[in-house]
């Protein structure tokens, strides 16, 4: 009996400092990525584990699968929803063909200057409960966004303002993107990433929207072409961390709490760290030639007024998408960024 009572006391008292690796996590969850455990925004990821594990006591436990492992990223969302995976850290992007309204969550173009208002616009404007309807009909939640920044252009020719855009040929993803520079006398180009080096040594293309100046750095661009927008003004895609709304809806409160916790502090570093290395690449570029442009306010307006009338045009397409339009609008006149 004493010896019953002993094992008892030991229970009771493991229970109480809240460890649970004896009996396992409550929740053991699988997530995946499209990035590599090695690249920036993977390692990242892999601190947003270690950030919920740690501060719900290991009580969940997430099991990333990088490099699109388990299905192709354009899947994710798919897999998540279907219960092949419990969540996923892709991005709306890949997502315009089930709604044109996911590409106001994945890349709101030529809307905001900075990731600050981004996600001042998510947590203070409306755009979290917005995009919630949306993932929530798809049977998954949204929990945050986290964004690089401002991509950059990347160009054989001058792109000092917005006349420089008139018969410029460069590589661009399909969508939005592509109606937002033809009609700025542009001439987009829809072509894979693998094809924009070919491209531009054969003349098919003077530039590509490629990615951050940073990443341009690390894939040799600027060893062919010598001229860039930076920081940039058209283009701040976000990844989003999301969960199987079974899933979700299965959490207490206070595990909801610290993966929306967790993805604030996953935003906040990813803006930091792509801020320093794109800042850090730009002493070695200028002193090997490339001219950098920072657009003035001016511009940027008139980027942004050319993006407003594409915006209108996905607007129409669905409910969901015009109220997602409304809301950055409204957000936008708020902060000053449009009249």
């Amino acid at each position: 009996m004493k010896h019953t009572s002993i094992l008892k006391v030991a229970a009771i008292a493991l229970l109480a400092t809240g460890t649970t690796s004896a009996f396992g996590a409550e929740f053991n969850l699988r997530f995946q990525t499209h990035y590599t455990p090695e690249q920036l925004s993977g390692k990242l990821a892999q601190q947003f584990i270690d950030n919920v594990n740690v501060m719900s006591g290991g009580r969940v436990e997430i099991e990333m699968f990088y490099a699109s492992s388990v299905v192709p990223s354009v899947e994710g969302f798919d897999a998540a929803a279907s219960g092949v995976l419990d969540g996923e850290m892709h991005g709306a992007a890949y997502l315009t063909g089930k709604n044109p309204a996911f590409q106001f969550v994945g890349d709101p173009m030529g809307g905001y200057d900075t990731p600050w208002q981004l996600y001042e616009f998510l947590y203070h404007g409306g755009g979290l409960e917005a995009a919630n309807e949306l993932y929530n009909q798809h049977g998954m939640q949204f929990v945050g966004w986290w964004a690089g920044g401002q991509e950059t252009m990347s160009s054989s020719k001058p792109l000092a303002g917005p006349d420089d855009l008139k018969d410029w040929k460069f590589r661009s993803p399909p969508g939005l993107e592509t109606e937002i520079f033809a009609q700025m006398g542009a001439s987009p180009i829809v072509m894979d990433f693998t094809e924009v080096f070919t491209a531009l040594e054969t003349g098919i293309i003077d530039g590509a929207d490629y990615s951050s100046l940073a990443n341009n750095v690390g894939i040799g661009l600027y060893d062919q072409v010598k001229h860039a927008t930076f920081p940039g003004f058209h283009s701040m895609p976000a990844d989003h961390v999301t969960v199987n709304l079974d899933v979700w809806n299965s959490f207490p409160d206070d595990i909801k709490r610290i993966f929306e916790v967790a993805s604030q502090a996953l935003a906040l570093q990813t803006s930091m760290a792509f801020d320093i290395a794109n800042r850090e690449a730009v002493p070695g570029l200028i002193a090997n030639g490339v001219t950098l442009y920072d657009w003035s306010e001016e511009d940027r307006a008139a980027f942004r007024a050319g993006a407003q009338q594409a915006w209108d045009s996905w607007a129409d397409k669905t409910p969901e998408a015009r109220k997602l339009v409304d809301a950055h609008r409204a957000f936008q006149k708020k902060i000053g960024l449009i009249d």
